[in-house]
């Protein structure tokens, strides 16, 4: 046969494989039917590894055998998807256990920040509850987890992204740790000003100090003068608030125009950083499991069996429910080497049809699936 005889024949298969899947999805539908009426699991694990394997068998070689494999894992996929949408048309996907509000109580709220007044914890705190916040700040991170877990404040403000230096990995594993919820975020530009006591000039400057990653953001102006001894501290606003009672025009510190205004510092020069678009990404943190009616981000975890293509099944579901997923990171999961825990923020809201069903479909197909806050 010549190639058009080839693409013809070709055509022909195709034309019998859709009707074959529309005919195999027909009954899947019914499949679905005696699910919702049985309560059985959409998933059945032991059915699908035994209906693979002999379908595998059937192949001539190798190369076949993988890509029927392949191919029916991906109808199996499809199958299940689709029971899962019968399912919650049915109304048998149950409520998600989240409730939603209209508003978040923000007036009447106790807040808490890592670090010291004038970090830059707090001014994402103020941009987003108001300068007239009622609030407190502890040392740590899971200090402000525990704070609100305990009900010692009622929402948290925590760092998880930096525009530069990537994800705060702590924050992640605290967040799995804790049964506490994301509610909110809010996106904040990171000052490094250089800044002194009243009346000090460049001149006078000794040495520097600051958070580490302040000090290498501002490494190219800070390197420009060689004789400034650069000196690490715990956070930007503690550097601030060290050079403030020391009185020493020697001294100078690299922060926020908050903290300078806080501990009455002189800035002297209002920008050094060589990434002026540098932005850290705040969550806002509570104990309750509740989300804004209107919002319009989710952030969950699972994790995965440690198999080929496991990642890729679950991120189908993302597809096959027209989701837009906005990022995924992973952290390893402690006690198991070479295992991960996977973070995924995607578009949606908790109320949706479309939402519900890949949350139903990731819950089943993955272990330990957690939604981790709309907002």
């Amino acid at each position: 046969m010549d190639l058009l005889e080839l693409r013809d024949r070709i055509d022909e298969i195709d034309r019998s494989i859709v009707e074959l899947y529309e005919e195999r999805m027909d009954i899947c539908k019914e499949v679905a039917e005696y699910k919702i009426k049985s309560g059985k699991k959409v998933l059945d694990r032991e059915r699908e590894s035994s209906k693979l394997q002999s379908l595998t068998a059937m192949a001539g070689n190798d190369f076949y055998r993988h890509g029927i494999k392949e191919l029916f894992e991906q109808i199996m996929s499809m199958s299940r998807k689709l029971q899962y949408q019968l399912l919650s048309e049915a109304g048998v996907i149950g409520h998600l256990p989240f409730i939603g509000v209209d508003e978040l109580e923000k007036e009447k709220s106790r807040v808490v920040f890592q670090g010291v007044e004038g970090a830059n914890s707090e001014a994402a705190m103020r941009a987003y509850f108001g300068d007239q916040v009622n609030s407190f700040h502890v040392e740590t991170f899971r200090e402000a987890m525990e704070a609100i877990e305990e009900g010692m404040a009622d929402f948290a403000v925590l760092p998880i992204e930096n525009s530069s230096a990537g994800i705060v990995s702590d924050i992640y594993d605290l967040l799995v740790e804790f049964e506490n919820f994301i509610v909110g975020e809010q996106v904040i530009k990171i000052e490094s000003c250089l800044m002194g006591i009243p009346g000090s000039t460049l001149d006078d400057i000794q040495t520097v100090y600051s958070h580490p990653q302040a000090l290498m953001q501002g490494a190219r102006y800070l390197n420009e003068h060689r004789k400034w001894q650069q000196i690490s501290m715990l956070n930007t606003a503690a550097a601030a608030k060290m050079v403030a009672e020391s009185h020493d025009k020697t001294k100078a510190a690299v922060g926020n125009s908050l903290a300078a205004k806080l501990y009455g510092l002189e800035i002297l020069v209002p920008e050094i950083s060589s990434n002026t678009d540098n932005s850290t990404r705040f969550i806002i943190v509570t104990n309750q499991k509740i989300y804004r009616k209107d919002a319009g981000k989710i952030s969950i975890c699972f994790e995965l069996a440690h198999e080929s293509g496991s990642l890729y099944r679950a991120m189908s579901h993302f597809i096959y429910n027209n989701l837009n997923m906005c990022k995924i990171e992973s952290r390893p999961i402690e006690g198991h080497n070479w295992e991960y825990r996977f973070f995924i923020d995607f578009e949606g809201n908790l109320n949706e049809g479309a939402v519900k069903n890949a949350l139903r479909g990731l819950r089943d197909e993955t272990r330990n699936m957690r939604i981790l806050g709309n907002y």
